[in-house]
C-alpha cells in the first residue's frame, strides 16, 4: 500500500490526520512524501513544520492559464477530460525538481496549488493535476504517499483516486460529516477501490464514538479506528506551528497497525 488519500468534510480534520500519519510512518521506517492536494486550505505546510510551501506543481507543468488553455484546445480536439493526462513521463520522488519539493525532519512535501486570488477562475485544472501526477508518481517499496485531498466529493468527480490504493475517510460528530462519508463510500464503490475506511476523529467520549459507529454500521461502512480530542493538537492549530498531539499520536498508531501488518 503506497498512496494513501485522506478525506471528508471540511474541518473535520483531515491535513492534522495527514500529518500525524506522515509521522507515523516515517518512525516505523518508511520513506513518506505528503502530497498537498486540497487548493483551498493552506496550512498543511505549517502543520509539517514548513515555513512556506514549495512551488506548487502546477506551475512545473507551465502554470494554470497555460494548463485551461491546453486542456480546452485537447477536449476540442475529442479527448475527454476523464482521460486528460498532463504529465507525460513516470515522476519517481527523486525525479521531482528540488524547487518543487521540501524536506524536513525525513518527510517530504509537493504541493499541486492553490487558489490564490479572486476570479481565479475554475480549480479544476488542479484536479487534473492532481489526477496526473499521482498516476504518473512512482514510489519504491518503502516509500508512501499520503495525500490531502480538498473537502467534499468534487475530486471523485475529477477521477483523482483513480490511483490511490486505500482512502481514508475523515468523520467527525456531525451529520454533515456522516452524510459526506456516506457519499464518499458510494462514489468509491464506482470506481473500484477496495480499501476505504473511515477514522473518527475528534471523539470527546465513547458514547459519541458509539452513536457515530452505530449510525455507519447500518450503512456498511467500515471504521478503521477513532481519534479522541487533543487539546495539543487544538493549540498546535491556533498557533500555526508544527503540529504536535501526543494522544491524537497514539490513536493513529493503532490506525497503522492495521493498514501495515
Amino acid at each position: 500500500m503506497n498512496k494513501i488519500a485522506v478525506c471528508g468534510k471540511g474541518g473535520s480534520g483531515k491535513s492534522a490526520i495527514a500529518r500525524l500519519l506522515a509521522d507515523g510512518l516515517r518512525t516505523r521506517g518508511h520513506r513518506v512524501l505528503v502530497v498537498d492536494a486540497d487548493e483551498s486550505n493552506t496550512g498543511l505546510h505549517r502543520m509539517l513544520g514548513f515555513e512556506s510551501p514549495p512551488s506548487p506543481i502546477i506551475e512545473l507543468l507551465g502554470g494554470k492559464q497555460k494548463l485551461e488553455e491546453e486542456i480546452e484546445a485537447r477536449i476540442r480536439a475529442g479527448e475527454s477530460e476523464m482521460t486528460l493526462d498532463l504529465m507525460r513521463e513516470e515522476m519517481p520522488i527523486s525525479k521531482i525538481p528540488p524547487e518543487y519539493i521540501m524536506e524536513t525532519d525525513g518527510i517530504k512535501l509537493v504541493n499541486i496549488g492553490k487558489i490564490m486570488m479572486a476570479l481565479e477562475g475554475c480549480a479544476c485544472p488542479m484536479g487534473i493535476v492532481s489526477r496526473s501526477f499521482l498516476k504518473k508518481l512512482r514510489l519504491e517499496p518503502d516509500e508512501v504517499a499520503v495525500v490531502d485531498l480538498e473537502a467534499g466529493v468534487e475530486h471523485f468527480g475529477r477521477g483523482v483516486e483513480t490511483s490511490i490504493d486505500c482512502v481514508l475517510v475523515v468523520v467527525e460528530p456531525s451529520i454533515d460529516s456522516l452524510e459526506i462519508a456516506e457519499k464518499i463510500s458510494q462514489l468509491s464503490s464506482q470506481i473500484d477501490i477496495a480499501d476505504v475506511w473511515v477514522v473518527l476523529n475528534k471523539i470527546a467520549s465513547e458514547e459519541i464514538a458509539a452513536r457515530l459507529t452505530d449510525y455507519l454500521n447500518q450503512r456498511d461502512i467500515g471504521i478503521i479506528g477513532s481519534i479522541h480530542q487533543d487539546p495539543e493538537i487544538f493549540e498546535s492549530c491556533l498557533e500555526g506551528r508544527p503540529l504536535k498531539g501526543r494522544v491524537a499520536a497514539e490513536d493513529v498508531s493503532k490506525i497503522l497497525d492495521f493498514l501495515f501488518p
